[in-house]
């Protein structure tokens, strides 16, 4: 299969397909995801076969307009409408207890539902064209790496789909943050581009965050998002000499590093990626494809600053990599 270029006849294809209850990949600003009708029990189910997903795990409804929450869930709370109306379209997920309508297929099983009004154009145009909500987590193999490119998507799913939808790569490239407002106090399910910090700022509250490991929301597993080849994080003090090591050992190394290293390391591939965190997310996911794909024995990546700006790669990073080593 060969990705769809976006225009007014892909666009009005992937929604009579979601219509006849079949999967569609759409783009948008954090992932492309694999959609289907979100309130076609049938055509969540083939989600989830699709992506060999365990089906406890809930999925994002991706909704056209935030008035559309009220479709979804019960009791929208103000805090919930405040933060609409000034993050959707943008890369933040919500969590609400949801209407006995929503089928238990998206949310899991669970009484709550994961929303977002996603800010990619092609997205926001086939939600509108097709009028009803699209579940759509990742686009791949569950627990791998997740698809900032249309090409990722074939690569994983290959012919699983009816449409792959290219609308070029991903601008955020890291997933929704995730808070969840279905109780007496918000908690940060999970972190993205949308920092804790710029939530507590806007709500004037303190947000919580879910320490305990119960599936509430995507990407909520200790290993998710993880290439194929074993995949260590290293300080980076430490990052040249755990290399040389490893290389004199006779192993083929792939390095993910910043750009201001100068090493250089002709056997061993080495992708040199940005020192802000708003251009090294765009980056990450292509970064380990490529050297999950340079058959190497191992990936050692340098691990980015512990502040707050760089929660989300640190998240990401965390669950992709062995630790203890």
């Amino acid at each position: 299969m060969n990705p769809t270029p976006v225009n007014a006849q892909s666009i009005a294809l992937a929604a009579e397909l979601l219509r006849q209850d079949k999967l569609v990949v759409i783009p948008t600003e954090t992932v492309y995801g694999l959609g289907g009708d979100a309130s076609n029990p049938a055509a969540v189910r083939k989600i989830f076969a699709a992506k060999n997903r365990p089906v406890d795990h809930p999925l994002i409804v991706h909704l056209a307009y935030p008035k559309q929450m009220a479709d979804w869930a019960c009791d929208v709370p103000n805090q919930a409408r405040r933060l609409a109306a000034q993050f959707w379209p943008g890369p933040l997920t919500l969590i609400l207890n949801k209407k006995n309508s929503v089928p238990l297929e998206v949310t899991g099983g669970q009484s709550t539902v994961a929303l977002r009004v996603p800010s990619h154009p092609a997205a926001l145009w086939l939600l509108r064209e097709f009028g009803g909500g699209i579940a759509a987590p990742s686009a791949n193999r569950f627990g791998r790496i997740s698809p900032t490119e249309a090409r990722h998507v074939i690569a994983d799913l290959g012919d699983a789909v009816a449409c792959v939808l290219d609308g070029g790569p991903c601008m955020v490239g890291v997933e929704s943050t995730i808070l969840d407002l279905s109780g007496n106090r918000p908690v940060l399910l999970r972190p993205g581009r949308i920092l804790r910090s710029e939530l507590e700022a806007f709500l004037q509250t303190d947000i919580a965050v879910k320490t305990a490991h119960t599936i509430r929301a995507p990407g909520m597993m200790a290993v998710h998002y993880a290439p194929n080849t074993t995949a260590y994080l290293c300080p980076s003090d430490t990052l040249l000499e755990n290399a040389r090591e490893q290389a004199a050992q006779g192993r083929r190394l792939g390095l993910l590093v910043f750009e201001r290293h100068d090493a250089d390391w002709p056997d061993h591939p080495t992708i040199a990626l940005p020192c802000k965190p708003e251009t090294y997310e765009p980056e990450l996911y292509r970064a380990l494809r490529q050297l999950d794909q340079a058959v190497c024995d191992l990936i050692l990546i340098e691990q980015p600053p512990q502040d707050e700006a760089w929660q989300a790669v640190n998240d990401r990073l965390a669950k992709a990599t062995v630790q203890g080593e």
